[in-house]
C-alpha cells in the first residue's frame, strides 16, 4: 500500500496549513472509519463546489481557496486521507458536459468541451476499495438545487449533478460508495496512484481557451453558482 500512502507535489499533506488542520480536527486520533467519515464530510461540505483555476492545484492550495470541483476537491480529499494513513487512489473518466447545464450560463455552453475529464477517489477501507464521488457537491448548494426542483422526480442531470434521484442522492458516506455525477460518465480512463500521474495525460482545455477559462470565464461561472445558492 506504500504507493497509495505517499505524499506527492499535489498531495502535499506535509504542508503547514494541512498539518495545522489535522491538529485542529484531531483526525489522527480517531479510529479509521470515524476519521475517514469526518474527512469526507469536511471536504464535501466545508470546501464549496466551485470551478478552480486549474486541475493541477496542490491540496494546500485547494484548502486555502476553499472551493473546487471534482478533480481539485479530490486532490484535497486524497491528501487528507493519506495524512492519517488511509490508502487511496484515483480513477479517471470522461464525462458528458450535459451535467453543466444550469451551472454554465447558456451563452457560455459553446465554450465547454463536449467531453470533460473527470475523476473520483477510491479509498481502501475494511479490506475493500470504495468509490467516492459524492464529495464534489456541498450540502448548501445541493439543498438549494433540491429546493429549486422540489417537484422533480426521476433521474436528474444538470447544475453539476447527475443522479437517479435528486432529493435522495447517494452522496452521504455511510460505509459504502458515494456518487453525485456518475450518471453522466462516459468511460473510465483507468486507475492512477495519484493526481500527479493523471492530469499530465489529460486536459479539459488548452491554448487560448485555457487562458480565457482561468482568468475570466470561471469567475462568471462561479458567480452563477453563488447566485444559485440563494433562496428561490
Amino acid at each position: 500500500m506504500k504507493e497509495y500512502l505517499s505524499p506527492t507535489p499535489l498531495l502535499n499533506f506535509t504542508h503547514p496549513a494541512i498539518q495545522k488542520l489535522l491538529k485542529t480536527q484531531q483526525w489522527q486520533h480517531l479510529n479509521t472509519f470515524d476519521a475517514f467519515k469526518s474527512i469526507y464530510d469536511f471536504v464535501k461540505d466545508e470546501v464549496k463546489f466551485g470551478y478552480s483555476s486549474d486541475d493541477t492545484l496542490s491540496a494546500s492550495h485547494v484548502l486555502k481557496v476553499g472551493y473546487g470541483q471534482c478533480n481539485t476537491k479530490g486532490t484535497l480529499l486524497m491528501a487528507l486521507l493519506r495524512a492519517v494513513n488511509i490508502p487511496c487512489r484515483l480513477q479517471g473518466f470522461t464525462i458528458s458536459n450535459n451535467l453543466k447545464a444550469g451551472v454554465i450560463p447558456n451563452w457560455l455552453l459553446w465554450f465547454a468541451p463536449k467531453v470533460i475529464i473527470h475523476s473520483w477517489v477510491e479509498v481502501y477501507i475494511n479490506e475493500q476499495w470504495l468509490e467516492l464521488e459524492g464529495y464534489i457537491i456541498d450540502k448548501n448548494y445541493l439543498t438549494a438545487i433540491q429546493t429549486r426542483f422540489k417537484n422533480h422526480t426521476g433521474p436528474f442531470v444538470g447544475y453539476g449533478i447527475a443522479t437517479p434521484c435528486l432529493q435522495i442522492p447517494d452522496n452521504e458516506f455511510n460505509g459504502g460508495n458515494t456518487y453525485i455525477q456518475r450518471d453522466s460518465i462516459i468511460k473510465s480512463l483507468g486507475y492512477f496512484n495519484d493526481p500527479d500521474s493523471f492530469h499530465p495525460l489529460f486536459s479539459n482545455l488548452t491554448g487560448i481557451k485555457k487562458c480565457l477559462y482561468k482568468y475570466l470565464l470561471r469567475h462568471i461561472i462561479n458567480l452563477n453558482i453563488k447566485r444559485l445558492r440563494r433562496p428561490v
